[in-house]
């Protein structure tokens, strides 16, 4: 339901980012702020973010550049630019960097919210049949709080291999090649990120990194996550 997303609200004025996360609070959202692109990057780059609603005319990189730096990275979370431009060469060029929305300021919330409400509804539902947790060997992953367990101890991931385990549980035992793991994850960067990844994963989950039996690598595929 859009009432659970969780929101990333950028805008470098105190008031009005404060404004709306309140604002969208009391409407049922999780709401996290950021004011500036490196802030929001970090926010990113951490949580797995519904929507963000980002401000255009930010200190630094403004939101156009960072909306197409997000695109170039396969980052594909949905984006409402918010900008005192309001001409339509602005609004086309704001949706041309890669945006799924563009609102002038000033705007009413309201229609803030119905948009948000909008764009999370065209967002694809997770598969009916996604599991809620995979087994493979000693170990359990929750798919839903990204967390790993080996018995009863928590095995400490970080963000990043977090994010790639569990696309690679969702299709447990079925390859999946580096392009969709940058898709579907929160890495950014590009394959050798994913190769990164992957080899800092393993000795978490491997008794032997070097020749493993669960995150294999399928030559020409990408990467698979064994379960028997």
């Amino acid at each position: 339901m859009d009432e659970a997303a969780h929101l990333l609200v950028v805008d470098d004025d105190t008031r009005t980012r404060e404004l709306l996360r309140r604002f969208l609070a009391e409407r049922g959202y999780r709401v996290a702020t950021a004011a500036d692109a490196k802030e929001a990057e970090s926010q990113l780059a951490a949580i797995a973010f519904d929507l963000v609603v980002l401000d255009v005319m930010l200190p630094g990189e403004d939101g156009m550049e960072f909306t197409r730096r997000l695109r170039a990275g396969k980052r594909d979370v949905p984006i409402v630019l918010l900008t005192a431009r309001g001409e339509t060469a602005d609004r086309i060029s704001g949706l041309s960097s890669g945006a799924d929305d563009y609102l002038p300021k000033p705007f009413e919330p309201e229609e803030l919210l119905l948009r948000v409400r909008n764009i999370l509804r065209r967002a694809p539902p997770p598969p009916a049949d996604a599991p809620d947790e995979v087994a493979f060997g000693a170990f359990r992953f929750d798919l839903a709080r990204e967390e790993l367990t080996r018995g009863n101890a928590h095995v400490k991931l970080t963000s990043a291999e977090a994010s790639l385990l569990k696309v690679l549980a969702s299709s447990a035992n079925a390859p999946v090649s580096r392009e969709d793991l940058l898709r579907r994850s929160r890495l950014s960067g590009n394959a050798r990120t994913v190769d990164v990844t992957v080899t800092r994963l393993r000795p978490k989950i491997e008794d032997d990194p070097r020749n493993p039996r669960y995150l294999q690598t399928m030559r020409g595929a990408g990467y698979l996550l064994r379960t028997d």
